[in-house]
């Protein structure tokens, strides 16, 4: 079920407070979440280094480009203190996980002047950098000053990407294309296992690798304690190249290992098939190319004469806020379809774009993880009554984040936005209950399955609808 698993992927990832998101392009990608923009639409990024002296690329110009950013872009007010002290904590912190015992990072007082208090925040990663030269690196040292800053906040979205982090957020929302053995991985944050679903068609598809497995080592190394990014590195690789798991299979027996060989994985967010006469079209999340193949989905289906139209938005953790437009336009034939507010008041609505399809009728699968440019369709299609949501409570994101460029190949993800449903809900922290409540758990290896309620519940309503 890779399409269910690739949202839960998106859908955790909010929920560890680590992509998730609607990314206002600036980019969200958003993952994801994951929606972004740019205030013009599209995938077009914001390049802070533009902005900058482009022969000052120093630690020092990184931070100053953080600072003014979190204050000119937030959300909400934020005061210089407050970033200054959470630039001192985690630069002791990062310190002592290095074994640096009582690290001396003075405290700062801002003042509230702009280049006042960035030359505090220099001076205290100068101090940083020249005192403890040898046992951290500069760049780690610089990155733990932007992310205290950003931590303050207590906002799970806002928050420093890496150059890493920014190439897989870019390869998730644009569709993967890359030497693998095509699974969708994610930890636990329980118990921290490394569990995997297959993408249909794959090597590791074909390999008998199933929805739920664990991955317990990769070529010989177990990757307990190991990064999620490392253990999605490790099984990456050449393409024609040969990776050695050892599975444990989600149901039971004991560890086996699976031989696979890497081709190139080109991942789609659609998973669509007609059944029962009813068109199920599952979105794993919000990407560049998710309009395009929902469109093709809902049309196939219309050719096919469908009774109903099942859009399963479960799992999914967002994606780029364009999408969410493009595809809520797909139903809803005219009006807003989101509200931004930024800082400042100041009020943006995005609208449909006139191409729906009259399809219907239409139902929406949500759960808990359906969050962020998920719940902005959800939430469209529900105030509009051109579907009916089936499902459980949504996750409740209803922030915007932006995407902006730094110069060391990195970037700042900041929430700029809040947003509104078209009849003004604000869902933050409340979700969107759907029409019809049927719980179930969030496991993908029910979904789609003859375990899924929820799916059932679905075609059930849609059977009524059709005698009547």
């Amino acid at each position: 079920m890779p399409a269910a698993f690739r949202a839960l992927i998106a859908a955790l990832v909010v929920a560890l407070a680590s992509l998730g998101g609607a990314l206002y392009l600036g980019h969200e990608r958003t993952i994801q979440g994951i929606g972004l923009f740019d205030g013009q639409g599209g995938l077009a990024t914001l390049d802070l280094q533009s902005l900058l002296d482009r022969t000052r690329n120093s630690d020092e110009a990184l931070l100053s480009t953080a600072f003014r950013k979190v204050e000119e872009t937030y959300y909400k007010p934020v005061t210089a203190q407050l970033l200054m002290d959470g630039e001192q904590r985690e630069l002791i912190a990062t310190l002592k996980r290095h074994q640096v015992h009582s690290p001396r990072i003075p405290a700062a007082v801002a003042n509230g002047n702009q280049r006042h208090d960035i030359a505090l925040l220099s001076r205290n990663l100068d101090i940083a950098e020249s005192s403890y030269r040898g046992v951290v690196g500069d760049a780690e040292l610089t990155q733990a000053a932007i992310r205290g800053m950003l931590n303050a906040l207590g906002d799970p979205y806002t928050t420093y990407l890496s150059p890493a982090e920014i190439s897989s957020l870019e390869e998730s929302l644009r569709g993967g294309d890359f030497g693998g053995i095509g699974v969708y991985i994610v930890q636990d944050p329980r118990t921290k296992r490394v569990i995997v679903d297959p993408i249909e068609g794959t090597p590791a598809y074909r390999a008998g690798i199933k929805p739920g497995d664990t991955i317990l080592a990769v070529n010989g190394q177990a990757v307990r304690g190991m990064q999620l990014d490392d253990v999605e590195h490790a099984i990456r690789g050449k393409v024609g190249t040969i990776v050695t798991l050892l599975v444990l299979s989600h149901t039971g027996g004991g560890a086996h290992s699976v031989v696979v060989t890497r081709e190139q994985i080109i991942v789609p967010s659609v998973h669509a098939k007609m059944e029962n006469g009813f068109d199920y079209v599952r979105l794993a999340d919000f990407g560049s190319t998710s309009y395009d193949e929902v469109r093709r989905a809902l049309a196939s289906g219309k050719e096919q004469h469908a009774r109903g139209y099942i859009l399963d938005l479960r799992n999914n953790g967002g994606g780029l806020l364009d999408a969410a437009v493009q595809i809520s336009s797909l139903f809803v034939p005219q009006g807003a379809i989101v509200s931004t507010i930024d800082r400042n008041n100041v009020r943006e609505t995005k609208s449909a774009t006139h191409d729906a399809m009259d399809v219907g009728p239409l139902v929406i699968l949500v759960n808990r993880y359906t969050a962020s440019a998920s719940e902005i369709t959800a939430g469209a299609i529900q105030d509009y009554r051109v579907g009916t949501l089936v499902g459980t409570k949504t996750f409740g994101k209803g922030v915007v984040q932006s995407i902006y460029n730094m110069s060391d190949g990195g970037a700042l993800k900041i929430t700029t936005a809040r947003y509104l449903t078209p009849l003004g809900r604000d869902i933050q922290h409340r979700g969107i209950e759907p029409d019809l409540v049927v719980n179930q758990s969030p496991d993908p290896s029910i979904i789609d399955s003859p375990k899924d309620l929820q799916l059932a519940a679905a075609q059930a309503y849609l059977r009524r609808i059709a005698h009547r």
